[in-house]
């Protein structure tokens, strides 16, 4: 049967999935609580998960379920882990909240940039008007009278000389990148991709701890369900729905085959954690090691808020800076040629 459905944001994604945990904590059997759920959500959701009730209830599994929503596909890995190690309630409350936190620094970005993006906007129409209307007249009145341009005169004709130059080369680095991602980076494996995504500054470096919290908490469960790690590594292939963990637990899954160890294997991949294989091989000499993924995957997890709000905040005050500076020298490159012709008369 095909769904007929709108598409879910990421927060209602996430929103579901939370309160769908929550219940199943409370003892309710799946289907109830989606039931329950249904009834505080508007018609068009009401019909839809009364069609994921339908397909649960034919047979079909909670993760397809989700897939035929629409859902994320990070999400729809929470559940699918979920069915294989039992902790359900347990996997939907940490998926969701994964989800909620990623959405809320995208919403905090945007928020960030939609003030001064407005201020870059009118900063620029002023900055044309001055450079092409009012600078000219001062200059070619300065000339006639053989006074020297003042600093900021001085910084806004370098702006305007070295501005097109700027974007030229800012436009020369996209055409690259573009060929680069055609060419190139689409051809190579995911594993490869990946690894070339976390040498990205700043960036590269809030993927390598999602990637390090997401292996690490669904091998936690997954382990604490009583599944060895090369079971778990076996799941992790059959998940196709996101080729780089299956691509991930198909290599490490080889790797162990041929006798390597766990921590000497993780150790060889660039967007895992470098204190990665430490923990391995220090939860599989206590006989801990579900306890020791579940707790490092909560410390990747805070490194992560706390790098994001980190990113964040410097991006506002460089942004300010700039735009201050322009339009203090805008305003002094036509204020002071005023008060030096005031000296003159």
């Amino acid at each position: 049967m095909i769904m007929k459905h709108h598409k879910w944001s990421i927060n209602e994604q996430a929103i579901l999935l939370k309160r769908i945990g929550e219940l199943l904590a409370r003892g309710y059997p799946i289907a109830e609580a989606i039931e329950s759920i249904s009834l505080h959500l508007p018609k068009n959701r009401k019909e839809e998960l009364y069609q994921c009730l339908v397909e649960l209830r034919n047979g079909t599994s909670f993760h397809d379920v989700l897939n035929k929503l629409g859902f994320h596909k990070d999400l729809i890995g929470y559940v699918y882990f979920a069915e294989q190690h039992g902790s359900f309630s347990e996997a939907l409350l940490e998926g969701s909240s994964l989800a909620l936190v990623k959405e809320n620094d995208r919403k905090k970005l945007l928020k960030i940039l939609q003030y001064p993006s407005l201020l870059i906007f009118i900063t620029g129409f002023l900055f044309v008007f001055v450079q092409k209307s009012l600078l000219p007249k001062f200059t070619s009145l300065f000339n006639s009278m053989s006074l020297e341009e003042n600093f900021f005169m001085k910084v806004l004709y370098s702006f305007d000389e070295y501005f097109p130059i700027f974007m030229a080369i800012f436009l020369a680095l996209l055409a690259s990148g573009a060929i680069y991602y055609v060419f190139w980076f689409r051809k190579i494996t995911i594993l490869q991709q990946r690894s070339q995504l976390v040498k990205i500054p700043i960036a590269g470096r809030i993927l390598k701890l999602l990637f390090t919290h997401y292996f690490s908490v669904q091998l936690s469960f997954l382990l604490a369900g009583g599944i060895s790690v090369l079971e778990a590594l076996q799941l992790f292939e059959k998940n196709y729905r996101q080729p780089f963990y299956c691509q991930l637990g198909r290599e490490i899954k080889q790797k162990l085959l041929t006798g390597e160890n766990l921590e000497s294997i993780l150790a060889c991949f660039p967007f895992f954690e470098k204190e990665f294989p430490m923990i391995i091989k220090h939860g599989q000499e206590n006989g801990k090691l579900e306890q020791e993924l579940l707790f490092f995957s909560q410390h990747c997890m805070l490194n992560m808020e706390e790098r994001i709000e980190k990113s964040l905040k410097m991006i506002q005050p460089v942004l300010y800076l700039f735009i201050g500076f322009l339009v203090v020298s805008m305003y002094l490159a036509i204020l002071l040629p005023m008060f030096n012709l005031l000296d003159g008369i």
